[in-house]
């Protein structure tokens, strides 16, 4: 199937905090049953990431070409028949939701890196590419994250240059396993499906304007 490359709107997009908060699924390691939870909400002045704001995200021109100093990444955008949107919380952040992402292997085709971090992330490879953001999306690292993650890397990069793919669920809920396919460590602990509003709101700050962004390129497949 042929891909669509969406051009990226330049409009700045609000999304209002919900009343209403996600129905999620929690995933016990030890057991593929799942209970129905309400969220506790969070208190952003618990983390200290979720404080950073940084500035609005940048578009390089060139599909080829990240900026410099950016780690190359996927992002991917999993919607199921109902046009609801997978995220999943973090464990090293449980209060920080999140849609998968993961890093690009050297000389790795984007899209096949998408597919790759969707199933180790999530266990799902039942999915359907539909859509991808033409141009590079990148977000700088809070200084807190950024030396974590360099001392966890063995490289100092300045943030991620993302290319995001929008991709369509067509297998079933069992599916889904956070244990990922055992190739590596899990990130998450819980996940649900959402709004693109709750995407926005559950997401950490320095990765809000990326969001923004990406939702509104996809944003016809949500209707």
């Amino acid at each position: 199937m042929e891909v669509q490359e969406i051009a990226i709107c330049r409009s700045v997009f609000y999304y209002p905090t919900l009343l209403r908060r996600p129905l999620q699924h929690q995933v016990l390691y030890t057991s593929t049953c799942r209970f129905p939870i309400y969220p506790s909400k969070f208190s952003k002045s618990t983390k200290v990431a979720l404080l950073h704001r940084s500035p609005r995200p940048r578009c390089t021109s060139s599909m080829e070409s990240p900026s410099e100093g950016y780690r190359k990444n996927v992002g991917i955008c999993l919607i199921n028949p109902s046009k609801k949107i997978f995220a999943a919380s973090r464990l090293d952040l449980p209060d920080a939701w999140q849609m998968p992402q993961g890093g690009i292997d050297e000389s790795e085709d984007p899209k096949v890196a998408a597919i790759r971090e969707l199933k180790e992330e999530t266990g799902v490879s039942s999915a359907e590419v539909l859509a991808k953001t033409p141009s590079w999306l990148t977000y700088d690292f809070p200084p807190e994250v950024r030396e974590k993650l360099k001392h966890q890397w063995g490289s100092d990069w300045k943030g991620q240059a993302q290319k995001w793919f929008l991709l369509k669920f067509t297998g079933n809920e069992e599916e889904i396993n956070l244990l990922g396919d055992g190739t590596e460590k899990p990130e998450f602990g819980e996940w649900s499906w959402m709004s693109p509003e709750q995407i926005i709101d559950w997401v950490v700050d320095f990765k809000k304007p990326v969001y923004k962004e990406v939702l509104a390129v996809f944003a016809p497949y949500f209707q």
